[in-house]
């Protein structure tokens, strides 16, 4: 058989002479590659690692989904319009095309910067000096260099990673910063017309420049158009049934969701504090609430709360319910549980509120207690009504309240804010017919959208992006469900509101008359307690603030908190949010009381609450709802609050 393997016990001579002249082949190979690869020392830049890979593009079947989803999503939008359309057709047109009476104070502004050229050549140059910076650093920006601009202030429409990252978005960003705040300061820096012309002109600009933000469109929002690839259309195809689901909500009119509502049902897991309905008539429900305490304090405690809204902000959830938290601390808390308005009320005014509701209340409190005075609490629009109702109740000598707390209220409504833009005769004429045609009462949604416009980027333009362009789900937010819950108004009433307190400022000024009784601030002389906040852009602090010197003769309590209109006052003290600040003195300004404030950490509750134990008599047995003089009728929130617009 042939050999297949080589022997390995014996080498040829020849093999064994060639095997050194191998190994030093092989060792002359190694050093010389050695010597051409370079050693870098210490003092040496060591060369940057590669660049990443490129992404992958997306699949075949990636583009196809994306492309399908971006059909369904335009055919959802196109069906939506369409019968949105043939719904406006059949309804009336609008009374007027400029409602706010928009275009004269626009037309009075541009006629003022055009009569001074040198000031519009200035402003036009700063503008141009400004891009000029802008395009200089973001060429510098692009060969690595960093900026050298000071940063934009925080703003939560360009919060997201990519708006800064990507180089054009980020210039993107930065030129619209710096058009819009260029047209607001140059509107605001306007001098010799109407302030409240200039303010009206100022409002609606910014209205306009906040719509016109690259973060409230699609192809201009990075954050959407990411979203929009990672899920391969998904999220616009969802934030267009959004859309679908609020323009069918809105009888097709866009009526934007803040919240999840279906997660919150009312007496279920909000407002949910325990309690009995003692009173029910054709205005109001009156709760008495259980006791917490062995102990009470005598006097009781009745509160007001705005009819715009619906009491139970201040019983939203166990944690942060100002009920329960009066309960704890010993007092018996009533609340004013008003009636949701319908046409049979649409004559209802003051007049009604005040003897129907305010004496009516006041009275059951002292029959349900066996008290002969109640303090009382005024919230909002609730604290401008108790206001009058206590110089009604000086000019005819009825000492049936001891001491009255207001939260965010107003009397003087002299610097009320934005909402005087509003209040002009022109719009208020607008909103009459509208009433009259909604058969004499004001839709809830009326007032909701009038506080949105307030706060246009937080209250609309956030939920239009999130909704809309992320496809995301509104929030389970318990706040937002009750802000959306908004009830109906008379229009008896709310026209002498808005004509008399906002048009006239009669209330401050002497010339109400409520009751057969002309109402005078100054004649109240009971302890009074007024909370403002620092950020409120319904009863702005300096109109809280005139409004306690309005008082001149009471003894005025005055406590500036943290944040606005509804977390200013909603602050339970176990949150540690949102200092306050306290001063005894009420100087002739707001800067002077605040320069001589002292700052306190936390919720001013507890100040508040000394403030009134004080006033509140002497602990007795606690009182149980159900064994009082007036027979439960129901556990509280009652139905009132149940009542949908």
């Amino acid at each position: 058989m042939a050999q297949t393997r080589r022997p390995t016990t014996k080498a040829k001579a020849g093999d064994a002479a060639r095997a050194p002249r191998t190994a030093s082949r092989t060792k002359a190979t190694k050093a010389a590659a050695k010597a051409k690869t370079p050693t870098a020392s210490p003092h040496e830049q060591v060369a940057p690692p590669p660049p990443s890979p490129e992404p992958e593009m997306p699949s075949r079947d990636a583009i196809e989904q994306l492309s399908m989803n971006l059909a369904r999503a335009a055919m959802t939008a196109q069906q939506v319009i369409a019968e949105a359309a043939l719904k406006q057709a059949d309804r009336p047109a609008a009374l007027s095309p400029d409602p706010f009476n928009v275009a004269p104070a626009m037309t009075s502004v541009m006629t003022s910067l055009a009569a001074r050229p040198e000031k519009l050549f200035q402003a036009q140059a700063a503008l141009f000096s400004g891009y000029m910076d802008l395009w200089t650093d973001a060429a510098r920006q692009a060969t690595g260099q960093p900026s050298e601009l000071a940063p934009a202030p925080r703003d939560k429409r360009f919060a997201a990673p990519e708006w800064s990252e990507n180089p054009v978005f980020d210039v993107m960003r930065r030129s619209y910063l710096l058009s819009s705040n260029w047209l607001n300061d140059l509107i605001s820096s306007v001098e010799d017309v109407d302030p409240r012309t200039r303010r009206r002109a100022e409002f609606f600009t910014r209205l306009l420049t906040d719509a016109f933000s690259p973060s409230n469109f699609l192809a201009s929002n990075p954050a959407a158009l990411k979203q929009l690839m990672e899920t391969n259309g998904e999220s616009l195809v969802k934030g267009m049934q959004n859309f679908a689901a609020d323009m069918e909500r809105g009888d097709g009119t866009l009526k934007i969701s803040q919240a999840d509502y279906g997660q919150f049902k009312v007496g279920e897991n909000v407002a949910t504090a325990p309690g009995q309905v003692v009173w029910r008539d054709e205005l109001f429900e009156l709760i008495q609430f259980d006791a917490a305490t062995d102990k009470q304090r005598a006097i009781p405690l009745l509160i007001f709360p705005p009819w715009i809204n619906k009491f139970y902000i201040l019983d939203l959830q166990p944690k942060n319910s100002m009920i329960r938290w009066l309960s704890a601390q010993g007092f018996t808390v009533f609340v004013c549980s008003w009636v949701n308005p319908d046409k049979d009320k649409a004559g209802f005014g003051f007049d009604d509120y005040l003897e129907k509701g305010i004496y009516r209340a006041t009275q059951k409190v002292m029959d349900q207690t066996g008290q002969d005075r109640v303090n009382t609490v005024g919230y909002c629009i609730g604290g401008t009504l108790m206001g009058s109702a206590l110089a009604h109740m000086a000019a005819k000598g009825d000492k049936r309240v001891n001491a009255t707390t207001f939260f965010a209220a107003q009397h003087d409504f002299a610097e009320a804010g934005d909402l005087l833009l509003f209040t002009d005769e022109h719009w208020l004429n607008e909103i009459e017919q509208k009433m009259d045609a909604a058969g004499g009462v004001l839709p809830g949604a009326a007032m909701a959208d009038t506080f949105n416009a307030l706060r246009a980027n937080d209250l609309i333009w956030s939920f239009f992006v999130s909704n809309y362009l992320m496809g995301k789900d509104p929030p389970a937010f318990d706040l937002l469900f009750w802000n959306a819950d908004q009830t109906r108004m008379p229009k008896a009433l709310h026209m002498d509101y808005l004509r008399s307190m906002y048009g006239r400022n009669a209330l401050a000024q002497g010339q109400m008359t409520m009751g057969g009784e002309k109402l005078d601030l100054s004649k109240v002389t009971i302890p009074l307690y007024f909370q403002a906040s620092r950020e409120d852009h319904i009863a702005p602090m300096n109109s809280v603030y005139r409004s306690a010197r309005a008082f001149s003769n009471a003894d005025v309590t005055l406590t500036l908190a943290g944040s606005g209109h509804i977390a200013g006052v909603v602050n339970p003290p176990a949150a540690n949010k949102y200092n306050h600040w306290t001063n005894a003195a009420l100087p002739a300004t707001l800067a002077e009381w605040q320069a001589g404030a002292v700052e306190h950490p936390g919720s001013w509750w507890e100040h508040w609450a000394a403030w009134l134990h004080e006033r509140s008599g002497d602990w007795i047995n606690a009182r149980d709802p159900s064994k009082g003089p007036l027979s439960p009728i129901e556990p509280a929130p009652g139905s009132y609050v149940k009542v949908k617009s």
